[in-house]
């Protein structure tokens, strides 16, 4: 028999296309998915809202950390946490940064009956580089019980997709998906999707990139909001995708992507590849 995880999370985010007008619409339907995405678990929530300056070398974050989550502010970008669900982590406060970040991460997470203190870890989370490849690291989101953490480290400098869909063979086993940003290119964000862990990715009308764990979110943000989506997928099992802004027009592309085959933990068996 196949053990399922009762560890939940929810990936949501969005990277704005510099020419759309409507940046308001695009923080209403941002933080409507975080809303939504309490269905995934409202133990934990936090959001990462990048300023666009590109870092190559880790420093010091500055602000507040305790047991209930934090603020912190990193060389290009911010991060604020929480043990709550995403609507008492969001503030209003945060909206006028949130109105002009060119990138945002967003995470909620439910915890296992058997974690240690009975919540997870909250995201997203804030990886250095390691080794030869000592950079700024990345930040990064995970769906699925995972060792995200030492996953991201794995990740961390990557950007060769082919490279970078190898270690996600060799590190995702289970259910699982991945979203986060390489914080030396805050201009892409980059996602994947292992075995049993849906993630939908859509352009609006406006050339605005969303994705989120559930395509249903995103149906609920075009009833609310001014949003009107272009078009919506979700990506295969065994996908890896990188988004970002490219020429000649600087809105988002796909700029990269590859295969990788998904293990099923527990059953020895292969999922299907994209």
């Amino acid at each position: 028999m196949i053990g399922v995880s009762t560890v939940m999370y929810g990936l949501f985010g969005v990277l704005r296309s510099p020419g759309a007008g409507d940046p308001g619409a695009v923080s209403d339907a941002l933080v409507i998915l975080g809303t939504l995405a309490e269905e995934r678990g409202r133990d934990t929530a936090g959001i990462a809202l990048f300023t666009g300056r590109a870092v190559t070398s880790a420093a010091a974050s500055a602000g507040t950390r305790d047991a209930r989550g934090c603020d912190l502010s990193y060389d290009g970008c911010r991060v604020v946490t929480g043990r709550a669900a995403f609507s008492r982590v969001w503030r209003p406060e945060l909206l006028p940064l949130l109105d002009v970040a060119p990138l945002v991460v967003g995470h909620t997470g439910r915890a296992a009956p058997e974690s240690p203190d009975g919540r997870p870890d909250a995201g997203p989370l804030v990886v250095p580089g390691a080794g030869a490849r000592a950079d700024a690291g990345l930040v990064g989101t995970h769906d699925g019980d995972v060792a995200a953490e030492r996953i991201f480290r794995l990740l961390a400098g990557r950007r060769d997709a082919a490279a970078t869909a190898e270690t996600l063979g060799a590190a995702l086993p289970g259910r699982a998906a991945l979203a986060w940003v390489d914080r030396a290119r805050p201009d892409r964000v980059h996602l994947a999707r292992a075995a049993r862990s849906p993630l939908t990715v859509a352009v609006d009308t406006e050339q605005n990139l969303y994705w989120a764990s559930e395509p249903r979110w995103l149906r609920t943000v075009r009833r609310h909001t001014r949003v009107r989506f272009a078009t919506a997928v979700m990506l295969r099992e065994g996908t890896y995708l990188r988004a970002g802004l490219g020429a000649p027009d600087g809105r988002p592309h796909v700029l990269g992507s590859a295969g990788f085959t998904p293990t099923a933990r527990g059953t020895g068996e292969f999922a299907a590849t994209a």
